[in-house]
């Protein structure tokens, strides 16, 4: 697998490159400094991979890695010192996020990511939604797919990611932004402070005239206008 270092600290660069020198089946095809460079760097040497920083001049790396296109697309692991752009990395097709200082095991793991996904990164992708969506707990980052996402609930500033499992995860990104990004309709916006992934409905019950009651599979709950409780049935041919 041929690879592609790009960052624009030179100290950087040689620590990815020791870590890559000292895996198998691995070859430093160059580096770059710029997102330009990169750029550059990937149409003339046709890396497998691409190591790719996120702050560098003149196209940072969410930039680079959208203007990436084709068949032949390297499969692209950011490596960072924010944490907080997951979620953008992985919408433009990122196989991991490995975040400084980076640690040889860490970087293993994304690269052998990177070794059994590269069949699926080289197909184009479709626009279906999101394909994973970040959670967090304590320090922790954890990629959730969307089928077992129950629910998204905002308590003050803050918005839950309630699972299948009964799991709570927080979210970097507000209701507006995700209600944006989620595939429609199967994620509904059913309040101000709710969205629901509409698979996991279960169970729809009158209360009063004007409002219904939606029970998920995990139990959690929901409180609907009768509209809304009429396209979701219309939505799910209930």
């Amino acid at each position: 697998m041929r690879v592609l270092i790009a960052d624009d600290e030179p100290i950087a660069r040689q620590v990815l490159r020791e870590h890559l020198e000292a895996m198998p089946g691995l070859e430093v095809a160059g580096e770059a400094s710029t997102g330009t460079e990169a750029l550059q760097g990937i149409l003339d040497l046709q890396p497998d991979l691409v190591l790719l920083d996120l702050q560098m001049p003149e196209l940072d790396g969410l930039s680079t890695a959208r203007y990436l296109r084709g068949g032949r697309k390297p499969a692209v692991i950011f490596v960072t010192a924010y944490e907080q752009h997951a979620l953008e990395a992985f919408e433009v097709g990122a196989v991991d996020y490995v975040l400084k200082p980076v640690r040889r095991e860490r970087l293993e793991q994304a690269v052998e990511k990177a070794r059994r996904q590269a069949p699926a990164v080289a197909a184009p992708v479709a626009a279906e939604g999101l394909r994973k969506i970040v959670g967090r707990r304590g320090s922790d980052m954890y990629l959730l797919d969307p089928s077992e996402i129950v629910a998204f609930q905002a308590e003050g500033e803050l918005v839950h990611i309630v699972t299948v499992a009964e799991k709570r995860y927080l979210s970097d990104h507000c209701l507006k932004v995700l209600e944006e990004k989620l595939e429609s309709p199967r994620f509904r916006r059913v309040h101000r402070g709710t969205i629901i992934n509409t698979d996991h409905i279960r169970k729809i019950s009158p209360l009063s005239s004007k409002r219904w009651l939606l029970k998920m599979s995990n139990g959690f709950e929901a409180v609907v206008s009768k509209r809304l409780a009429g396209a979701i049935r219309e939505q799910g041919k209930w």
